[in-house]
């Protein structure tokens, strides 16, 4: 038996979910996110209760041509994955975004949800 764990989490199905967060309306964060969530930003960090944080989703679509480039993926329990990459987007009134991000997800009977979410901006500059 090897000494390295196998991730179980379906690295697609996390993407996809984090993709419904960039451009979801709050019916998504309502459905997606869990109980509580703890979140990280450079003008915001405190833990938030999941109607609360379905509230910061009141556009939908408010982010375009998004690009999710994978930096690493952790599973330290079978019902909790960590995941973390770099996200370029667009915002709604055209202005680039890129930002480092990390997720993380705890399994529950419905699915994953999110119980952790932190964004660290980039500088916009053309991706390399």
């Amino acid at each position: 038996m090897s000494d390295s764990k196998r991730i179980t989490a379906s690295k697609q199905e996390l993407l996809e979910l984090e993709k419904g967060f960039w451009t979801g309306d709050a019916a998504y964060y309502a459905a997606n996110a869990d109980t509580e969530c703890l979140v990280a930003f450079p003008r915001m960090a405190k833990a938030m209760d999941n109607a609360d944080l379905a509230k910061t989703a009141t556009k939908p679509n408010r982010w375009r041509d998004l690009d999710i480039e994978l930096k690493g993926i952790i599973e330290p329990g079978s019902d909790i994955v960590m995941l973390t990459y770099e996200a370029h987007a667009t915002r709604e009134n055209g202005e680039p975004y890129a930002a480092l991000v990390s997720t993380g997800y705890v399994h529950r009977v419905n699915g994953w949800k999110m119980m952790f979410h932190s964004q660290t901006p980039l500088e916009t500059a053309a991706k390399s």
